[in-house]
């Protein structure tokens, strides 16, 4: 039986993930985390997600739980997550990550903290998005530099970074694919009189909007032709379903920085 533990507890991710902890029989809810001063510390996780009595208080102390659980998942703010590595940094556990908007420094120091316990880092737990990840880095390396490439992301008003850490994940792969540096080459908006697209830059667009769980469409245009590809997540529950997916695999591995692609088997 793994005993979780979830920070952002009672966030839109946090909730459902807690909730569909319940349907495997391998997990135990076990903790639940949310930041200091948030109003509901101390009341049990299941009241305030709506699934009943559970007996797990909501807390702000990572430490308080540490020697109860066997994986965190986390899903809160950059600094929160960084701020729950640094306690556990003396007795670090096994965790999974999917906050995002993190700094080139914050994203370091994960690199450092998985130097002593496996630690799954992905910005997107969806099997249809790591799939599409895979399948860029094909698209990109027959294309090449015939093909404009771009990408569209929208996400509810609520988001708080931007652009969306998938829609970076896949800058990435495709940067790697067509050997370009992405500081140099991503284009973030486009206004007034800009000239010609050159070449080798890579757009990535933002949309904030309404209730939108997440949509991403990757745009190769050629001469005469364009691939478009799109995933569409109509519930976070696929998110939610992976990050519980991460956790059972990843308390069976050796120290080491992962991603959902290891997770799934894709590498």
């Amino acid at each position: 039986m793994l005993k979780l533990a979830v920070a952002g507890a009672t966030g839109r991710m946090g909730s459902r993930i807690s909730t569909l902890a319940r349907d495997i029989e391998e997990i135990q809810l076990s903790g639940a985390l949310e930041r200091k001063g948030h109003g509901d510390l101390g009341r049990d996780i299941g009241e305030m997600i709506g699934i009943g009595q559970t007996g797990v208080k909501i807390t702000d102390d990572i430490k308080a739980i540490a020697g109860e659980i066997d994986v965190l998942i986390d899903f809160s703010s950059p600094s929160a997550t960084i701020g729950n590595l640094k306690a556990l940094s003396d007795k670090p556990i096994p965790v999974v990550i999917g906050t995002t908007g993190f700094s080139k420094d914050e994203v370091e120091y994960i690199g450092l903290y998985a130097q002593n316990t496996p630690c799954v880092f992905a910005p997107n737990m969806s099997v249809g998005v790591n799939l599409l990840l895979k399948v860029l880095e094909d698209i990109a390396k027959v294309t090449g530099d015939d093909y404009d490439v771009e990408i569209v992301e929208a996400h509810h008003r609520l988001k708080k970074d931007a652009p969306s850490g998938t829609a970076m994940k896949m800058a990435q792969v495709l940067a790697a694919a067509l050997n370009r540096n992405l500081e140099e080459k991503a284009v973030y908006a486009r206004q007034g009189i800009i000239g010609e697209r050159t070449r080798d830059e890579i757009g990535i667009q933002t949309v904030r909007a309404g209730d939108i769980v997440g949509e991403h469409t990757v745009l190769f245009g050629g001469l005469g032709e364009r691939i478009e590809i799109t995933h569409k997540a109509s519930s976070r529950d696929t998110f939610a379903r992976g990050a519980l997916k991460a956790a059972l695999w990843v308390k069976k591995q050796t120290p080491g920085l992962y991603d959902m692609q290891d997770v799934l088997g894709l590498k």
